[in-house]
């Protein structure tokens, strides 16, 4: 750590950097900044910033409110699209004054979860595949605007859209954020960039990024970039497939040179059985949106069943083939979480689930190789498939019951999400959207 730090002291300094921001987000996933000059830097690491924790959700209450944030040296990059390059941020971990980390800090949280994976000689790594909307402004007032009538992979060379995704890649990858594949997704004005795997806290702070990225690159060329899940309606929403494998040193430990199609080893279908097991218990969290639930619904190639298969991209969790050579590609595809969710949380919960069906031997059930997308209630009955959440409040009911997910975010963000939740369905379910009155008020 000590020559990390002094590595950024040299940085800054060779660099003529002249602010630095300090990065964090709050419980739900917002990134939070507090800037300071490079004279304050080496103070930041010894001491950390003092600031007020009550004013960040989900953070303090008023009568213990001092909370540090101290920056993670291994995370400094240069802000690329800022004027001269001379502006660099840092994530920080947040701590209680007396030194212990913050309980309510999502950072904490997933790194918690990660040694207890570590302890066991696993480290979890997380590829996602990240979907959003362009559109010509951001003002909630009228539909949004879309920028281009595309659909999935289609070539626009001239239109505005394509030439922010490009910028966008340059500026990805002059941070250090590799990006795997980048093309135009199935919906107008929707696109996909998908990044390059590595260890779940580094992925966690490239999604930060990443969104900030995005939005201000648009912000740029004067449009507007969204991460909502189901901003259209009749179109399909957006998702955030995740692809999870745990590697044992230089080993994955999904994969098994004895199996057939798909290669996935024993560990590999205990984890994938504990999403199952633990899929709606974990659904408030990596789909904490009202909105989120309009995504999760038949016709929109979106997962609404608790199930598994292969290459039947209806399920819930999709296990790639992968080529018989390349056996650090083993994995298993988390298909339901969407770009809204905090990702430190997700990820902290579905580490939780998967090693607990490594630790209690979860048995696999048989894949479904049915399209889910057609199958009825009854149906799935028969196959014994449980539908995932189909809103929010059912998707806290069953996190208010998991003793898992009450285990992995600890007491203080457990308590506080499911406040701040209840409250956002209860605001929900008083509005009276345009749908009913055009449905209602004319006839009663």
């Amino acid at each position: 750590m000590e020559r990390e730090q002094e590595y950024v002291l040299r940085a800054v300094e060779e660099r003529n950097v002249t602010l630095i921001r300090l990065w964090f987000t709050d419980v739900l996933g917002q990134l939070k900044s507090v800037a300071i000059s490079p004279v304050e830097l080496e103070t930041a690491f010894e001491e950390g910033v003092h600031f007020d924790g009550s004013a960040i959700d989900g953070f303090s209450r008023i009568q213990e409110s001092d909370v540090l944030a101290k920056p993670d040296p291994s995370t400094f990059e240069l802000l690329p699209w800022t004027e001269g390059g001379t502006t660099a941020r840092m994530f920080c971990d947040i701590y209680h004054p007396g030194g212990a980390p913050f309980e309510g800090d999502p950072r904490h949280v997933l790194r918690r979860n990660l040694r207890a994976a570590q302890g066991d000689g696993y480290t979890f790594m997380v590829a996602p595949e990240l979907e959003f909307f362009y559109f010509a402004d951001g003002n909630p007032a009228h539909k949004p605007k879309l920028l281009d009538s595309g659909s999935y992979f289609d070539l626009t060379t001239s239109d505005v859209a394509s030439d922010l995704r490009r910028r966008t890649l340059s500026v990805l990858e002059a941070m250090g954020i590799p990006v795997e594949y980048s093309f135009h997704e199935d919906a107008p004005s929707q696109h996909e960039i998908d990044l390059r795997y590595t260890d779940a806290m580094t992925m966690a702070d490239q999604i930060m990024t990443f969104r900030l990225v995005v939005r201000e690159l648009a912000m740029e060329q004067g449009r507007f970039a969204s991460f909502m899940p189901k901003p259209l309606e009749g179109l399909q929403g957006s998702g955030m497939h995740l692809h999870l494998s745990m590697f044992e040193g230089d080993d994955n430990a999904f994969h098994s040179q004895g199996s057939a199609n798909p290669a996935l080893s024993d560990t590999g279908r205990k984890f994938l059985a504990g999403l199952l097991v633990h899929g709606r218990e974990i659904t408030a969290i990596t789909n904490q949106l009202v909105n989120s639930y309009k995504r999760l619904v038949t016709g929109y190639e979106a997962p609404i069943w608790v199930s598994w298969a292969t290459n039947n991209r209806s399920a819930l969790v999709r296990v790639p083939v992968t080529k018989p050579d390349k056996t650090t590609s083993t994995r298993i595809e988390f298909r339901s979480p969407d770009p809204s969710c905090n990702p430190y949380l997700a990820f902290a919960l579905i580490l939780a689930a998967g090693r607990a069906g490594i630790e209690g031997n979860y048995e696999l059930p048989d894949e479904v190789t049915q399209n889910l997308f057609e199958l009825s209630t009854d149906e799935a009955k028969k196959l014994g498939v449980q539908p995932l959440p189909g809103s929010l409040s059912e998707a806290l009911d069953e996190m208010e019951k998991s003793e898992l997910v009450f285990n992995a975010l600890g007491e203080h963000i457990f308590e506080w999400f499911l406040r701040n939740k209840r409250n956002e369905w209860n605001s929900y379910k008083a509005h009276v959207s345009q749908w009913e009155l055009e449905r209602y008020l004319p006839s009663w």
